[in-house]
């Protein structure tokens, strides 16, 4: 079965938004882009969707960067007579809700819950399809990817090949509805520690993991087991420093940065994770951590789950293979630590009544045998046009004439 991670996502919200925008009339221009305005609303509804979506680090600055950048795009795609037809449009959003097994209907019925308008979703898809169609066209000429280019990806080994290793620290504090508001103040003053005994004494103090009897110190991990979204936030540290609160269901993550290394690697990154959750009640509490150990004592696989899950509700048991980026960043924090048949009983569901028995089943690497030559080419050339696109986008927003109110 599966799983769109973005429902997962918004399902498990534990706060609905409501209420006005703020004090702040909702037309109200807060943010000039050259001679296109940007509303209060706009910004408040692009918070709302990015809360949604679980985008890490500072949402505010996420909202207006977006908001700013799509903008820029779309003057340029205007420029350029890009136009997406309604068609076109309708079939991407569609298929924007099809990935959650939903109809489109249904998607905005659950966007609608958590304050969403449709048009803020409509206007984010059409950026997006529209701007990636253009990246395309518009370098398709000048952008290749030769066989030699494929063969040493396919190939690449140990001995020619180097990936990024971090050494972190973790700390992940419960964030049941009734505490959030407490979670997060604590989260945002251990977030200004710089001090790797200092944050030692805090993860063995208020994290959930059982990390924090080592003062939440992991091991060297590549920086690709980590979900993307946190890889530019990771590097951006210094030895010492600690992310912004990262919201996660029922909890806020931290990590402080202790070194970083070059190292190599047999593999490139994995296109694809294989993982499963095997839903338990009781959450966190003594029935529920018992019944977690016992059902790890008596597995050694995922497909050991499948025998495990018989007789029992058909949501007990998800198998799910997802691209890194598209998984839950709570569910890809904890497969970030493990190697394929291990297994974690930390995260909770339903705010805290559900416990999620989680088990690495295996990561699907381009590189490995049988794979299509022409997925790694892909691979390759996405690679090359995000490049491409970041410094267009760059480009245009050095040129710009931007306003703030």
């Amino acid at each position: 079965m599966r799983v769109f991670p973005l429902i997962g996502a918004i399902l498990a919200l534990s706060l609905t938004f409501g209420g006005p925008v703020g004090a702040q009339n909702a037309l109200d221009t807060v943010i000039t882009v050259n001679d296109s305005a940007i509303t209060a609303f706009e910004l408040d509804q692009r918070r709302r969707l990015l809360e949604i979506f679980r985008t890490p680090g500072d949402l505010d600055k996420a909202a207006r960067d977006g908001l700013i950048e799509d903008r820029l795009k779309e003057s340029l795609m205007t420029r350029a007579g890009l136009i997406l037809t309604e068609e076109s449009l309708q079939t991407a959003m569609d298929d924007f809700a099809g990935r959650a097994n939903l109809s489109l209907d249904q998607f905005l019925t659950v966007l609608k819950g958590n304050g969403v308008a449709p048009e803020t979703l409509r206007d984010f898809v059409k950026v997006g399809v529209s701007w990636r169609d253009y990246i395309r066209s518009r370098y398709s000429n000048t952008v290749t990817v030769t066989d030699a280019e494929v063969a040493r990806a396919m190939a690449q080994t140990g001995a020619n090949g180097s990936e990024i290793e971090v050494l972190l620290s973790e700390i992940i504090i419960a964030a049941p509805p009734p505490r959030a508001a407490a979670a997060m103040a604590r989260a945002q003053a251990i977030s200004k520690l710089r001090s790797t005994s200092a944050f030692e004494a805090q993860a063995r103090e208020v994290s959930a993991l059982p990390s924090r009897t080592k003062g939440g110190r992991l091991d060297w991990l590549p920086l690709s087991n980590y979900p993307p979204q946190l890889h530019s936030l990771i590097l951006a540290l210094s030895p010492g420093e600690v992310t912004a609160p990262l919201p996660i269901p029922n909890g806020v993550a931290l990590f402080q940065l202790r070194a970083v290394r070059e190292a190599p690697t047999t593999k490139i990154a994995p296109t694809a994770i294989d993982y499963a959750t095997f839903y338990l009640a009781g959450g966190l509490s003594p029935a529920g951590l018992s019944a977690a150990q016992t059902l790890a004592d008596s597995i050694d696989t995922c497909d050991d789950l499948y025998t495990q899950a018989r007789g029992q509700s058909a949501d007990v048991l998800t198998r799910t293979s997802l691209a890194p980026a598209d998984i839950p960043q709570d569910v890809a924090l904890e497969l970030a630590r493990m190697d394929a048949g291990e297994y974690s009983y930390n995260l909770t569901r339903n705010n805290g009544d559900t416990l999620v028995f989680l088990m690495l089943c295996g990561r699907d690497n381009p590189a490995s045998e049988g794979t299509d030559p022409d997925a790694v080419r892909n691979q390759i050339l996405s690679q090359r046009l995000a490049g491409l696109a970041s410094s267009l986008v760059e480009d245009l927003r050095a040129s710009a004439t931007i306003t703030t109110r």
